[in-house]
């Protein structure tokens, strides 16, 4: 299958992601866009990166396996457990989702030679956060952010973006929080998108393409999130 450059004009518009290679590489684009951006994780596509070189396309991405989250599968280790007792951080939803975007930028992964999250990145993530549509989980100590993570929240599926942590197992007791969520809300899944050592700890597995994409439809993508994210920002 070549890679297809899509059509600024049609923004709800993706290939089949069945019929791209295990590598996932989907589609390239010029721009990113609202419509596109939530069109894509409902058919299972997500944005990975711009390209380096011209012309600078953005590259969409459907992975073969898929890393996925059941609620039900979260791991909780003794030092997480030990955390979550002496109540560590200060967890709050949706306090600083553009910040918490530009923590995930900024902090550096030992598996990743640079960022993905550009800035034009940034802003459009928090249109969608301004929608309703994109949520942050965050971790304070002394009013300070010290973990988080955010991500799509679409039908019964939460679309997991990106992570952070400055202190030890703030992110995990952000990924605690969103399981809480999950399971209240009737959750299908967390997707994770790609496998690393530090989401199998916590439960994740990898799933074939095929699955993960029939699990999307149960999922309804389509309809708004069960979860009353306005209320659990207010806590």
């Amino acid at each position: 299958m070549g890679i297809c450059l899509l059509d600024d004009n049609k923004p709800d518009f993706f290939p089949d992601p069945r019929l791209s290679d295990d590598h996932g590489f989907v589609a390239v684009s010029k721009e990113l866009g609202i419509t596109r951006l939530i069109a894509a994780y409902r058919q299972g596509i997500f944005p990975w990166m711009k390209m380096k070189d011209a012309p600078y396309f953005w590259c969409w991405y459907s992975p073969n396996p898929r890393m996925i989250l059941y609620p039900q599968e979260f791991k909780i280790s003794r030092s997480l457990k030990k955390a979550l007792k002496e109540k560590r951080f200060q967890v709050r939803m949706d306090q600083n989702f553009k910040g918490l975007m530009q923590r995930c930028a900024e902090v550096k992964r030992s598996y990743e030679s640079s960022s993905w999250i550009e800035p034009d990145m940034i802003e459009q993530y928090s249109e969608l956060h301004r929608l309703g549509v994109a949520h942050s989980i965050e971790a304070y100590q002394e009013k300070e952010m010290v973990g988080g993570l955010y991500g799509l929240a679409l039908g019964r599926a939460f679309f997991g973006e990106s992570m952070f942590h400055l202190k030890p197992e703030a992110s995990k007791v952000c990924m605690a929080k969103l399981v809480e969520i999950a399971k209240e809300a009737g959750f299908l899944f967390i997707d994770c998108q790609v496998p690393n050592p530090f989401l199998h700890s916590l439960g994740a597995r990898e799933v074939t393409r095929n699955k993960f994409l029939h699990q999307l439809k149960e999922a309804h993508p389509e309809q708004p999130s069960p979860a009353d994210w306005l209320s659990l920002s207010k806590k």
